[in-house]
C-alpha cells in the first residue's frame, strides 16, 4: 500500500458480492464501478428503475463479474423488506454493504412510514437493511458494512426524543446533520455489537468531504439554491468515491474506522477521528433501541 492510498490499491474482489445502495448516480455509481472493475458482482439498489437500467449499463460496461438491480426505496420499509428478501433468496452470500443512498437539505416532508424524511431515508431506512441483511453478512466471513455519513455530522445534535422534528423547528439542516450523526452513532454501535459477538463482520464508515453531485440540489428553500452554483467546485465524485472504497476493501481497515479525505474536504483517503458526539456509546445505544421500536426490525447481532 501506498502512503496515497487510491484506486490502484484495490486488491482483487474476484468472487465477492457487494451491494450499494443509491447506485444510479454519483458516489453509489463511482463506488459501484471501482468495485466491479476490480471483480466484484455489483447490486445495484435504486429506487428508479430507469435510472437504474442506465447505471447497469455503465458498471457492467467495466464489470469481470457482471452487474445486477434490485429494487428501494428507502423512504418505504416495505420496499426496504422486499429488497432484502430479493437478496437473501438470490445470493449465497454478500461481502460487502454500502449504505449509501442519502437525501440533504430537503424540503420538510414524511416517509410512506411517517418517519421525517431525512433521519427516515439517511438513518432508518438502512438501518432496517441492514438489520434484514444481518444473517447474509455473517454468514459471510471478512464482511463489511460501509456507511456513508458527512463532514455536516459535526454540527448534528442528536434528539432521541424529537428525531423527526416535531417539537423543534424544522430548518432543512438540522436535521439532515443529525441523520449524518445517526450514521456514526449506528456504526459504532454495530461495531461494538459485532465485536461483542466475535462476528466475522466489521462496521465501517466514511465520508466524502465536498464532492460534486447532485446532492442538496432537491430542496427548494433559499441555501439549496445558493449551493447549486458552486457544485462544480467540488472534487470529482470518483475522488469523493474513494474513502467509501477504502473503508470497504482495504485489508488493513478495522472495524469502527472513519474514511474521510486527507483534507476533510478533498484529497486522498484516510483515517479520521468522528465528532465527540458521534462517539458517545450511550447515545449510540439509545438510537439502536428507538430504531428498532421505530422500524419494527429486531436487529440480532451473533456469530453465524
Amino acid at each position: 500500500m501506498t502512503a496515497r492510498w487510491d484506486e490502484k490499491d484495490v486488491p482483487s474482489l474476484e468472487g465477492k458480492v457487494a451491494l450499494v445502495t443509491g447506485a444510479n448516480s454519483g458516489l453509489g455509481l463511482e463506488t459501484s464501478r471501482m468495485l466491479a472493475r476490480h471483480g466484484a458482482r455489483v447490486l445495484l439498489a435504486c429506487r428508479n428503475p430507469g435510472k437504474a437500467a442506465a447505471a447497469e449499463e455503465q458498471v457492467d460496461a467495466v464489470a469481470t463479474a457482471g452487474a445486477g438491480v434490485v429494487q428501494l426505496d428507502l423512504a418505504s420499509l416495505a420496499s426496504i423488506s422486499d429488497c432484502a428478501e430479493q437478496v437473501r433468496d438470490r445470493e449465497a452470500k454478500l461481502d460487502l454493504l454500502i449504505n449509501n443512498a442519502g437525501l440533504m437539505a430537503v424540503d420538510e416532508a414524511k416517509t410512506s412510514d411517517g418517519f421525517e424524511m431525512q433521519i427516515g431515508v439517511n438513518h432508518l431506512g438502512h438501518f432496517a437493511l441492514t438489520a434484514l441483511l444481518a444473517p447474509l453478512l455473517l454468514a459471510t466471513p471478512g464482511s463489511r458494512v460501509v456507511t456513508v455519513s458527512s463532514m455536516g455530522h459535526r454540527m448534528g445534535r442528536l434528539d432521541i426524543d424529537d428525531l423527526f422534528f416535531e417539537k423543534r423547528r424544522y430548518d432543512r439542516w438540522r436535521p439532515y446533520f443529525q441523520s449524518k450523526l445517526a450514521n456514526l452513532l449506528f456504526t459504532a454501535e454495530l461495531n461494538r455489537r459485532l465485536r461483542k459477538a466475535k462476528a466475522l463482520t466489521a462496521a465501517l464508515a466514511a465520508h466524502p468531504g465536498a464532492t460534486n453531485t447532485d446532492l442538496g440540489h432537491e430542496g427548494s428553500g433559499l441555501t439549496n439554491a445558493v449551493l447549486r452554483p458552486f457544485a462544480g467546485f467540488g472534487q470529482a465524485a470518483w475522488t469523493g468515491a474513494l474513502p467509501i472504497v477504502r473503508a470497504a476493501t482495504d485489508p488493513g481497515a478495522e472495524g469502527g474506522q472513519y474514511y474521510g479525505p486527507q483534507w476533510m474536504l478533498q484529497g486522498y483517503p484516510r483515517v479520521e477521528t468522528p465528532s465527540h458526539r458521534a462517539r458517545n456509546l450511550d447515545d449510540a445505544q439509545r438510537l439502536w433501541t428507538a430504531s428498532e421500536r421505530l422500524t419494527g426490525v429486531k436487529f440480532e447481532v451473533a456469530s453465524p
